[in-house]
């Protein structure tokens, strides 16, 4: 069902788009509507998303690569079909299912590093954080590898007749700027007293990396692929006696409740910018259609300001250079109308299966119309 799940999108930029961004309004899954907006930074889009809906369920994708495209593009292609694979022959979604999809993908990239390897030894330090929402019936599952972040908007009452809207994180960042991450990398590599290092303005794995768990990272992995020139590039000559990074996600779950009103899942490009606060505000007190964008323009917004620059300014700044203004922002809003049923036929409409993902490249698809802009990277 879902092997054809990287497909195009239509090609709706709205009006007053900059050349690196591309959104989606708003679009009806089983138990609401959702947005989706994206602006590339890089030379090639590191950054992927989905949102596969269903009557049964829904489930959201952020991946946020490094090093390359290469790993991010693979999840889209990857772990939506074992998700939904094994929750079908298990009796439904369950941690047991997410954490064997996260790695039957784990390894299914592991065997592509294997075949690349001697022509393509680069694909070894490629990698992907990789944050995955799943929404079955009143059910929420939050799995996490990396610092990409699912927020939580809920209305509670200010003891008055009004009532607010509080942010609530659900996702682990598993970044070393973080010192219970720090400290809990450490503890695993007792014998390694520069298994986490400050270096270039940041705490690093191995003078190298932030985040301590993504799918792929192989040279991080598997010691048979830590070796000279592919490593003395990255300023660690010390040979790997073993694995300082896992792809073993941290996952929680939660009954959503009526007062459960959205959620905001993005990469860390967004939360450089903007606070959970700040994000769920925005999204609370604006209007549904074109909310990913919304937030989108917010956090480019913040970046301008930080160079004392407008946002004008940052549109005129071509990819690659971009990267050293923003990162690669992905942004999918989530709206839960679970409580209210399903208004104008919504449970008649769902019982077809979609899957969506954001273009590959922003840049290649406002170029160029065709589809070829958009087919995956085998």
């Amino acid at each position: 069902m879902l092997s054809s799940c990287y497909k195009p999108l239509e090609k709706c930029f709205g009006q007053g788009g900059d050349g690196l961004l591309w959104h989606m309004d708003l679009k009806p899954h089983a138990s609401g509507d959702y947005s989706i907006a994206v602006v590339q930074a890089n030379s090639s889009l590191e950054d992927q998303s989905q949102v596969f809906t269903s009557p049964s369920a829904t489930y959201i994708g952020v991946y946020d690569g490094h090093g390359g495209p290469e790993a991010s593009r693979f999840i889209t292609n990857h772990l939506f079909p074992y998700l939904h694979k094994l929750a079908s022959e298990q009796g439904g979604l369950s941690v047991d299912v997410i954490k064997k999809a996260f790695d039957a993908t784990e390894q299914e990239f592991l065997r592509l590093v294997k075949q690349s390897w001697t022509s393509h030894p680069q694909i070894a330090s490629v990698g992907s954080c990789c944050l995955v929402g799943a929404i079955s019936g009143d059910i929420l599952y939050v799995a996490n590898l990396g610092d990409s972040r699912a927020v939580l908007g809920t209305r509670v009452s200010d003891g008055r007749r009004s009532s607010i809207v509080v942010a609530e994180r659900l996702s682990t960042d598993h970044n070393v700027a973080v010192e219970e991450v720090r400290r809990e990398v450490e503890a695993l590599h007792p014998d390694d007293s520069h298994v986490v290092v400050y270096t270039r303005g940041v705490w690093r794995i191995k003078g190298i990396i932030q985040v301590s768990r993504s799918i792929g990272d192989v040279y991080l992995k598997k010691p048979e692929f830590h070796r000279d020139p592919l490593f003395q590039q990255f300023g660690s000559p010390v040979p790997l006696k073993r694995a300082v990074m896992t792809a073993e996600p941290s996952i929680q779950i939660r009954k959503l409740r009526p007062q459960d009103l959205f959620l905001i899942f993005a990469s860390d490009g967004l939360w450089e910018q903007l606070s959970d606060e700040v994000a769920v505000d925005i999204v609370f007190k604006n209007p549904r259609a074109g909310i990913a964008k919304r937030l989108v323009r917010a956090a480019l917004n913040e970046a301008a300001k930080k160079r004392e620059m407008r946002y004008d300014d940052i549109k005129k700044i071509e990819k690659g250079v971009r990267r050293h203004f923003h990162d690669d922002i992905t942004v999918i809003v989530i709206y839960l109308d679970h409580h209210q049923g399903f208004p104008n036929g919504r449970s008649k409409e769902h019982s077809i299966v979609d899957c969506t993902s954001a273009p590959i490249d922003i840049f290649s698809l406002n170029m160029d119309d065709s589809d070829d802009q958009l087919q995956p990277i085998p």
